[in-house]
């Protein structure tokens, strides 16, 4: 793990990140310049690639990294105290700015506390913004943990996901009557949060060694919150329930193959 906050290692926290958020998301609002539109189907598997590969990276590359890393040290509990712990702290900080910060879901509709000053479109940007936060705090606890295959490994998932996200952005956009270059530029703007995420990431788990466990947990419950609570309910809106559920097992298989392919 990196000795502390260095100047180095929290550059590439937040260039990983800046690849795997904004980079990533634009290239699929590009892709919306190819495919102006999507069926409810493919929206829906593309949602539920999305969904899994975040379930997928949660586990493989988050919550059993620290549970073996606090096994490794002799925690009690079978290592389970503290990767727990980081689990409810996640979801539960991610449940409170679901609360509490307007947002709303180009399906689901409007959620948090009424906001009339801001424009319907901005309401779309910060929710897909909470969406990808966690995904900062993820890239930032992995480059934080010294471990290369994990960086790498949490880094490509988070990118591969955010592909097919920024398409969806991007085409809801189009449909909603901004241009192209708007909508493109929403899009990318959208995954700018994700190198903010990464930096507080990298900064909580460089505190000391026994903050690395917490914060891989964190990150994980954090991402799983928003799996469970938005991306999965939101896939599975309308008529394409079964494709949202058979994109959400190939991205569980994709992020499968990630992890294992930098192990």
């Amino acid at each position: 793990m990196a000795d502390g906050l260095t100047s180095g290692g929290l550059g590439d926290a937040i260039a990983a990140s800046f690849v795997a958020g904004a980079v990533a998301t634009a290239l699929g609002g590009a892709l919306a310049l190819l495919v102006p539109t999507l069926t409810e189907k493919r929206r829906a598997a593309l949602t539920g690639f999305s969904a899994g590969v975040m379930l997928g990276a949660s586990f493989l590359a988050l919550l059993l990294p620290a549970i073996a890393i606090e096994v490794s040290r002799g925690s009690a509990l079978k290592g389970l105290v503290l990767p727990m712990s980081g689990l409810a702290a996640g979801a539960l900080a991610i449940a409170l700015l679901d609360r509490f910060a307007p947002h709303e879901h180009f399906l689901g509709g409007r959620e948090g506390p009424a906001s009339p000053t801001l424009a319907r479109t901005w309401l779309f940007v910060i929710a897909i913004a909470l969406h990808n936060l966690p995904e900062g705090l993820a890239v930032g606890v992995g480059v934080a943990s010294g471990d290369p295959s994990l960086a790498l490994g949490v880094t490509l998932s988070i990118g591969l996901q955010n592909v097919p996200e920024g398409l969806i952005v991007a085409v809801a956009l189009l449909a909603e009557g901004y241009s192209r270059a708007r909508s493109l530029g929403y899009a990318a703007l959208s995954g700018l949060v994700e190198p903010v995420g990464a930096g507080v990431g990298f900064a909580a788990a460089s505190v000391a060694d026994a903050a690395l466990p917490i914060a891989l947990s964190f990150a994980g419950g954090a991402m799983i919150y928003v799996v469970l609570g938005e991306v999965i309910p939101e896939s599975h809106r309308g008529h394409g329930a079964k494709a949202a559920t058979w994109g959400a097992v190939i991205g569980c298989g994709a992020a499968l193959v990630l992890d294992r392919g930098f192990a």
